[in-house]
């Protein structure tokens, strides 16, 4: 057995390619480019299985790099990929890997971008293509893509190509390019159709495959929640308050549409978070995946099709708020977390009927997932006093405090004060939006850290929170409507479909007792019950929508809004239409108050 490589110079790598490495922090090569670098060098083809994020990129574009011809500019290597994401994620590996290769290009293609554009740059000329099956047949077909000098193709992710219903199309490519090209061909999974076609189209291949247990999942922490007596959003933020480790995160739904709510509702929560959809222009897709890799981002919600080929080294974890239809699907979500040597963590959302979905996962993984329960309120109130603390001392340290000592020593003398009572005074004001002791918000918070076995109906929905949730609608439901002042408007880029969002998901208020919202530059007024119950109007008054906390108030009758702006208000739709939208039943408006009347127009 030969001993294992150490070193990217023992693989016979060009020096530039070796220079760039060295630039980007790679040492040692990873197993999968251990293994395929050697024979691509050579010029044989290479059969390669590997989950996502073992490294396969650079095992297929380095040796692709050492071979092609600088001085030809014309499409020498092409490399086909199942999305448009993950095109221009391999594109810029070429790129950085060849920072020192003059007269170098890559150049990717995928649909979503101008045709326009895409012709003018093929006319330019580039030594490597990377594309999606789809728009790289529509060039060939044109003729605007020619690969007569065509030496090296690689399918990357082809399981992932074959899920998707490209298989034809790639079949379609592969007979219409040269004979004699060599072929790369590397996929998380290896199904028959998979086999047939590397059967048809490569020749003696040296076949790689790196175990999963050994690649990704190992690099993993799985488990999972069963979801019963708890608001799934209720656990995941809390699950994300207490994870020691948490930098960024993608949380996976189903649909397009719970990738727009959920994203919203986290939003209204506090949370840096934004949706990742099919329904999105390419240009606002990349300029998530660039907000989540930048830190302006932190959780992105998204699809199993809209996030592939996302490589965010920062993202410590994967929520499976939505359970995959299939183990491949899971192994390709997990794969997000975990990369570049670093550890993840992967925490799926399972229903009682999914069990058998969960030990199917546990037997394609070969690794059992471990089940957690919730945080509980004493857990969360000591994570939020640590890191108040920790604020505290590193204020202490290295701020300039002498003004604020002396301000305190006079309000000890003035007010008869301690120093003590005043610093909790002070504590007191600067948590108020994100109190220290966690309130119980009638959600299950006992239920959620029993065991976690199959729930009952009743379980499901407490009888003691129901009552509480029922009495405080009696306490307005007959009210009149009457207007109130919340702390966000148009220049936060606040909407009326997010403030009715924010007040009837996170504050509970069904959209039926929602009436006219009137949006100014940096405020916005908001039709709401007159006899809100105290603890539900400090709920609201901490509710976030764009960052910033609603902060309401009611307007007194016959006070007029602040003239804080001249900017004409903008009008809402109706409220029963804004609910529809934010995911809320809306149902017709009482007849009492001023919620019927008609709007006048601006």
């Amino acid at each position: 057995m030969s001993a294992p490589i150490e070193s990217f110079h023992d693989l016979g790598l060009p020096e530039a390619l070796l220079t760039a490495l060295a630039e980007i922090g790679y040492e040692t090569p990873s197993p999968i480019q251990a293994a395929c670098i050697p024979p691509l060098l050579a010029g044989r083809d290479v059969l390669g299985e590997a989950q996502t994020g073992t490294g396969k990129t650079a095992a297929f574009a380095l040796p692709a790099l050492a071979r092609v011809t600088l001085d030809l500019c014309r499409p020498q290597v092409l490399v086909l990929t199942p999305t448009r994401e993950l095109a221009i994620q391999v594109a810029e590996a070429f790129q950085k890997y060849a920072h020192h290769l003059p007269g170098f290009h890559v150049l990717p293609l995928y649909g979503g971008q101008s045709m326009v554009v895409q012709l003018r740059q093929l006319q330019r000329g580039a030594q490597v293509i990377v594309g999606t099956p789809g728009r790289v047949m529509d060039h060939l077909e044109r003729g605007s893509l020619v690969l007569d000098d065509l030496r090296i193709l690689v399918l990357d992710e082809a399981d992932e190509m074959l899920r998707m219903g490209f298989i034809d199309d790639v079949e379609w490519i592969l007979t219409h390019t040269p004979a004699e090209r060599q072929t790369a061909l590397f996929s998380a999974t290896m199904p028959e159709a998979i086999r047939r076609v590397a059967h048809r189209h490569l020749r003696a291949p040296q076949e790689v495959k790196i175990r999963a247990a050994t690649a990704t999942v190992a690099a993993i922490r799985q488990c999972y929640w069963q979801v019963r007596g708890v608001d799934k959003l209720d656990a995941l933020t809390r699950i994300l308050e207490v994870e020691d480790d948490f930098d960024a995160a993608i949380v996976f739904v189903r649909t397009k549409t719970a990738t727009v709510e959920l994203a919203e509702r986290l939003e209204a929560r506090g949370y840096a978070a934004a949706a990742l959809n099919g329904d999105m222009t390419q240009g606002l897709r990349e300029q998530v995946i660039e907000r989540l890799k930048n830190g302006a981002l932190d959780i992105v919600v998204a699809t199993d099709v809209a996030a592939r080929g996302i490589d965010v080294p920062r993202i410590s974890h994967v929520i499976n708020y939505d359970i995959p239809y299939d183990t491949e699907a899971y192994v390709h979500r997990i794969g997000r977390t975990g990369r570049a040597g670093r550890r993840g963590s992967a925490i799926l959302f399972v229903a009682p009927r999914e069990m058998r979905m969960l030990k199917a996962i546990e037997r394609a993984t070969g690794q059992p997932i471990e089940a957690i329960a919730l945080p509980s309120r004493e857990k969360i109130a000591g994570r939020r006093v640590a890191q108040f603390r920790q604020q505290i001392v590193d204020t202490l340290e290295h701020e300039d405090l002498a003004f604020f000592i002396d301000v305190i020593g006079r309000i000890e003398k003035e007010a008869c004060f301690s120093a003590r009572e005043i610093a909790a005074a002070l504590a007191y004001l600067a948590t108020r939006e994100r109190p220290l002791q966690v309130e119980e918000t009638g959600t299950g918070w006992e239920l959620a850290t029993a065991d976690p076995l199959e729930a009952t109906p009743s379980e499901r929905r407490p009888p003691g929170n129901r009552k509480e949730i029922l009495a405080r609608r009696r306490a307005y439901a007959d009210g009149v409507l009457t207007r109130y002042l919340i702390e966000v408007g148009r220049q936060h880029g606040a909407t009326p479909r997010e403030i009715v969002g924010a007040i009837a998901n996170e504050g509970g208020i069904e959209g039926r007792y929602i009436g006219q919202i009137h949006l100014f530059d940096d405020y916005s007024t908001v039709e709401l019950p007159k006899a809100l119950p105290p603890e539900l109007l400090g709920l609201l008054k901490r509710i976030r929508v764009r960052q910033r906390a609603l902060a309401i108030r009611a307007l007194a009758d016959g006070e007029n809004a602040p003239d804080r702006s001249r900017a004409r208000a903008s009008r809402s739709q109706s409220a029963s239409r804004q609910a529809d939208e934010a995911g809320t039943a809306a149902q017709p408006r009482p007849r009492t108050g001023t919620a019927h009347k008609r709007p006048r127009k601006s």
